[in-house]
């Protein structure tokens, strides 16, 4: 097999999550889930100028809804992630309201992700600007969403568009999305917030979200760039999504899946039939230096693998792909 599709078999994934919970963890563990951190990068301190760019993985706590705070912070550090995005802790999917982010918290918070050496790469906020009866709501989470990130030192937040309603007001509807993104992106200018915009919904292919781009005002914005959904829902091919959006890419979702569009079901690293290898190679050969943000979504599709396998997996298939 090949590094791009290497996957665990599943008894393999099963005894990984046994050991995962077990005392004999560092003697047993297969290399993916113990403390990989040491050696997650490549040797070479000449890496970059042969062409591996210093990508950094996060993953998304849609992986693991159950998971505490601690329990998030011990693992992203222990498994080797080097950042987290937030997408809900506890429960609380409107993050001004996390327990950890309240202003009474926030020192200790940010003391401890300095102490584990791990950042918060985005804040995924639930952002859409499609529907005018929510559309001063949507803004005011965003502006709260870029206040948060701003404290916390966290470089990007992530809108949606995201439905198309009626297709006879197709246009209305991208001016209005247009209109949302460009608030927020005068909003967060100069704070260190870029207010980033994903390939999702009705607004996954690169011509609409390239005129939602053109269209809005203010600099701090860019693209999210799943890739999984410009793929398998607008049917694009790898290579001319990156080639259209690469010069407003700020931030990446990786995952895999099976199935053509709709039919696409979630599932571990190297299992689908999404061709991630290609997709991070043309990232690294336009020299992208950001985030490789692992999205699965334990949360949306309860049925799926535990975080216990699909988070070290996603290291290990990462790091046979880079290095």
């Amino acid at each position: 097999t090949s590094p791009s599709r290497r996957a665990w078999s599943q008894p393999a994934a099963r005894r990984c999550r046994d050991l995962f919970l077990s005392d004999g963890l560092q003697q047993d563990m297969p290399p993916a889930a113990v403390n990989i951190r040491k050696k997650r990068r490549p040797p070479d301190s000449n890496a970059c100028t042969q062409g591996v760019h210093m990508m950094k993985l996060a993953f998304s706590t849609l992986a693991c809804p159950n998971w505490t705070w601690d329990r998030i912070l011990s693992e992203t550090s222990r498994l080797g992630y080097d950042g987290i995005e937030i997408r809900g802790v506890d429960g609380e999917m409107y993050l001004p309201r996390v327990t950890p982010f309240l202003d009474e918290n926030l020192q200790e918070t940010k003391q401890r992700l300095r102490e584990l050496g791990l950042e918060i790469c985005c804040l995924g906020t639930s952002v859409v600007f499609h529907d005018p009866r929510s559309f001063e709501s949507a803004l005011a989470e965003g502006r709260a969403s870029i206040d948060l990130a701003q404290k916390l030192g966290a470089p990007y937040i992530r809108v949606f568009g995201d439905k198309i309603p009626d297709p006879a007001k197709r246009q209305e509807t991208i001016e209005a999305v247009a209109r949302g993104l460009g608030e927020l992106a005068s909003y967060a200018d100069g704070t260190g917030v870029t207010v980033v915009q994903e390939t999702h919904g009705d607004f996954t292919s690169s011509e609409v979200i390239l005129e939602v781009l053109e269209r809005s005002k203010g600099t701090a914005k860019g693209i999210l760039w799943d890739i999984n959904h410009p793929y398998k829902f607008a049917g694009e091919q790898m290579e001319k999504t990156y080639r259209l959006l690469a010069p407003y890419i700020k931030h990446v979702h990786v995952k895999d899946s099976r199935g053509e569009g709709a039919r696409a079901v979630p599932c571990l690293m190297g299992q689908g039939d999404l061709p991630v290898k290609e997709a991070v190679d043309l990232l690294r050969q336009g020299g992208y230096s950001g985030w490789l943000s692992f999205e699965y979504e334990k949360k949306w599709h309860p049925q799926i693998e535990e975080p216990e396998i699909a988070l070290p997996g996603y290291v290990e298939y990462m790091r046979s792909i880079l290095y």
